[in-house]
């Protein structure tokens, strides 16, 4: 469910479920092996984030996962088993509303992806992507020998400050143009987009990361969208000023982060294509999924020279 502004503006809900998975359990929910389950969509870019972090930080034999179907109707996210996708193994739910339903019978607002479901009290835990990538960072550590860290304390600040920046204009800002109902809306979510892409383009022209020398959770919530951006957003959410293949850092920085080992095996760009163009019928009316750009993650990103 998304809602607009009186001129046409997209407003994005806020996640209604933010409990906190803990290392020493204080929140009531504490890190235990087994106990926490996934719920995702491959094609969505706020889950692919959690998906990322699962698998760099080690965690697939601690927090399962089911891949929903990137094809979503007015019923909602649901669990085909269809390839490249999974049934509901944990609960049985065919569609993910059933999960937003048990916990809460009064709920009738927005069903999203990603979902971080408590087994053991059969309720939702967290459905706000931000919250679930910093629990599996930060709070599952005794189950993984993976020490990375991609929310390190002395640069968490700097973190914060730049992805409200990326939140706000690039993550949110290409939504705010595809659903835009207005072409000042647009017109201003557009300027907004193009700006932070700018941005970042030079901030990325000196150093290899947004923050620091190392790879931190502000790289990886802007991936998401940068993968997305030249396949799907350009044409689907009418952004084709440019493309990230024009900007020389930011196309660098996208195969640098592809070539990560692990997050390749993260990225399905057919079912990304097929979730916006088959799904968003209000923009696509005819379900037809364009040829789209070539495009090469493989390909040599020459950042290897950078601080």
């Amino acid at each position: 469910m998304t809602t607009t502004a009186p001129r046409g503006a997209f407003v994005r809900p806020e996640s209604a479920f933010r409990e906190q998975v803990t290392a020493d359990g204080s929140s009531g929910y504490p890190a235990e092996a087994g106990r926490y389950h996934l719920y995702v969509s491959l094609a969505c870019p706020w889950a692919h984030r959690t998906v990322i972090l699962r698998r760099l930080k080690g965690l697939e034999d601690v927090v399962s996962l089911s891949i929903a179907d990137p094809i979503r109707d007015e019923r909602g996210w649901a669990f085909t088993g269809a390839p490249g996708t999974d049934a509901d193994r944990v609960n049985g739910f065919r569609f993910l509303g059933e999960a937003y339903r048990v916990t809460d019978p009064r709920y009738d607002g927005r069903i999203s992806v990603p979902v971080l479901w408590d087994t053991q009290r059969g309720r939702i835990v967290n459905n706000e992507s931000a919250e679930i990538i910093r629990m599996l960072n930060g709070e599952f550590g005794a189950f993984t020998d993976v020490d990375l860290d991609f929310s390190p304390v002395e640069r968490r600040a700097e973190i914060h400050e730049v992805n409200a920046r990326v939140y706000e204009g690039l993550n949110n800002g290409v939504y705010r143009a595809g659903f835009a109902r207005s072409q000042d809306a647009y017109d201003h979510a557009a300027h907004d987009v193009f700006e932070t892409l700018d941005w970042l383009d030079d901030r990325l022209g000196g150093q290899r990361y947004l923050v620091g020398p190392t790879i931190t959770e502000a790289d990886w919530r802007l991936f998401t969208t940068l993968l997305r951006f030249d396949p799907v957003y350009t044409t689907h959410f009418r952004l084709d000023r440019r493309r990230v293949a024009d900007y020389p850092a930011l196309s660098g920085y996208l195969r640098d982060l592809y070539a990560v080992p692990g997050v390749a095996e993260t990225v399905d760009v057919d079912q990304i294509r097929r979730h916006y163009y088959l799904t968003h019928r209000e923009l696509n009316p005819r379900g037809i999924v364009p040829i789209g750009p070539d495009f090469d993650l493989d390909a040599p990103h020459g950042r290897e020279h950078l601080p």
